[in-house]
């Protein structure tokens, strides 16, 4: 058997560190890790490409796991002093098919059926409150 030169061993460890980051890469936890099944409905951003971004979603899940609502959140793209707002939906119950940004944000008619609110401000705080009232 012939002994490995110092180049073999070099290009070998370089290898197995380059499919260990590979690998690490990859397999981060994402949305499709969470057990709630989500489903984005509606989407808006403002038009602002020089000053605090402002984004608004709705999103109807099955459970209400409080935990992965937050993390769920986090997920979504935020940039730095602008505002991310997730609206929670039951599936099961009637939900808006759009958003804006300006208040109210969805028809009134629909506030009952929101389970939760997310939301990650300019300065990076995230709340996520279960009370319709804080949409108002």
């Amino acid at each position: 058997m012939k002994k490995l030169n110092r180049k073999s061993i070099i290009i070998l460890v370089s290898l197995i560190i380059i499919g260990a980051m590979l690998y690490n890469s990859l397999s981060q936890p994402g949305i499709d890790s969470l057990k709630t099944d989500f489903k984005q409905i509606s989407f808006t951003r403002n038009e602002q490409n020089d000053g605090p971004v402002l984004r608004a979603y709705v999103v109807t899940v099955d459970t209400l796991i409080l935990s992965e609502l937050e993390t769920y959140g986090n997920f979504m793209p935020h940039t730095k002093y602008g505002n991310t707002k997730v609206y929670f939906f039951n599936k099961n119950a009637a939900y808006p098919s759009s958003v804006k940004l300006a208040k109210p944000v969805f028809d009134e008619r629909y506030l009952k059926n929101c389970l939760a609110v997310y939301e990650k401000d300019g300065m990076g705080n995230v709340s996520l409150n279960q009370s319709s009232s804080a949409m108002r």
